[in-house]
């Protein structure tokens, strides 16, 4: 049986928008189903005939770099789709440094990492099943027909977790940020899956850092984003950047900006890789560079180790402290500088 003439890979999946708080119960159409927010790769898994295909969400061709995955995918029946998160779990924790590096890897080499770091799938939603397109279907019925298949699963295919008791999200919420799980997804009972639309929520752990500004882009007079800095190995290195900037805040940070004094520490123009998967530029990205301020961002619970893989939010200003004051959240032993 193959997929349904609809459902050509890869294939567009819902996303979901950015709340501050955990909704209320009837938030979203039939009431709100609350998941756990894995840190991990989006993935879309197909079976097509005695072929097997994994996507991300930007349609990429994940099949080769989680062999894992892509055998324990064969025990689906043919005409099936699902919507799951890729992660990988070390001393009980998600590991997202593993996952990043299986990208760009052989086959050969996905596979000896594979052994030592097994990847495992969350699967949250469906989209086929025996050859039949069911995006149209509620998600109580898509979830209802997901829990029936998982039945029959073998890890490292497995079922994510779903409550309807918005009690029971909140200690979800609150005991699983210590395992890396980044906050929570919300769906509607009621809602179809509809691909490319952000139909869902997701509330996510923030908290408050200071962080080193010593470069924005755009003008000093009208900086629009803050480019982050931290101490990592004892170099002041670029962990992120803010999202746009309010009028308040431009005003507040070009009042303080001043052009650098000396060498400093970064380059006038960095790669749009620098910034991963929120370079949106596809050229090398030009930094207004400055004389290094602190200011306090809000910044959610994916810092990778060396730097923040989401957008931040500008807070305010820090002008009582030093940037040398500063510890990244895992930074090494020893004094950082500047240079």
């Amino acid at each position: 049986m193959s997929l349904p003439p609809g459902l050509r890979l890869p294939v567009d999946v819902v996303l979901a928008r950015p709340v501050a708080q955990i909704p209320a119960p009837t938030a979203l159409p039939g009431g709100c189903s609350y998941e756990l927010k894995f840190d991990g790769f989006r993935c879309v898994i197909a079976r097509d005939g005695a072929q097997v295909s994994l996507w991300s969400r930007r349609g990429t061709d994940l099949t080769s770099a989680f062999p894992e995955i892509s055998a324990a995918a064969e025990q689906l029946a043919s005409g099936t789709v699902l919507d799951a998160e890729i992660v990988i779990w070390t001393a009980g924790r998600l590991d997202f440094g593993s996952l990043q590096e299986r990208m760009g890897r052989g086959p050969r080499k996905a596979a000896q990492h594979a052994r030592v770091h097994p990847a495992s799938a969350a699967v949250f939603d469906v989209l086929a099943t025996g050859g039949d397109d069911v995006r149209a279907m509620p998600f109580s019925l898509r979830r209802a027909l997901l829990e029936d298949l998982a039945a029959l699963w073998r890890p490292p295919l497995n079922l994510s977790p779903t409550t309807s008791d918005v009690d029971e999200a909140r200690e979800w919420f609150e005991t699983y940020i210590v395992a890396g799980v980044e906050g929570l997804v919300v769906k509607g009972a009621d809602q179809p899956y509809r691909g490319g639309q952000r139909d869902w929520l997701k509330v996510k752990h923030r908290s408050t850092v200071d962080v080193v500004c010593a470069a924005v882009i755009g003008p000093r007079t009208a900086p629009e984003q803050v480019v982050a800095g931290l101490p990592v190995n004892g170099h002041l290195r670029i962990v992120g950047r803010t999202g746009p900037l309010n009028p308040v805040a431009r005003r507040a940070l070009a009042d303080v900006l001043r052009a650098p004094m000396g060498e400093h520490p970064w380059p006038a123009v960095v790669p749009a890789g620098e910034f991963g998967r929120f370079g949106r530029e596809r050229g090398p990205v030009e930094l207004t560079r400055v004389n290094p301020v602190v200011v306090e961002v809000s910044a959610d619970a994916a810092w990778s180790g060396s730097s923040y893989r989401h957008l931040l939010r500008f807070v305010r200003l820090r002008p009582e402290l030093h940037p040398m004051d500063l510890v990244a959240p895992a930074a090494t032993s020893g004094n950082a500088s500047l240079e």
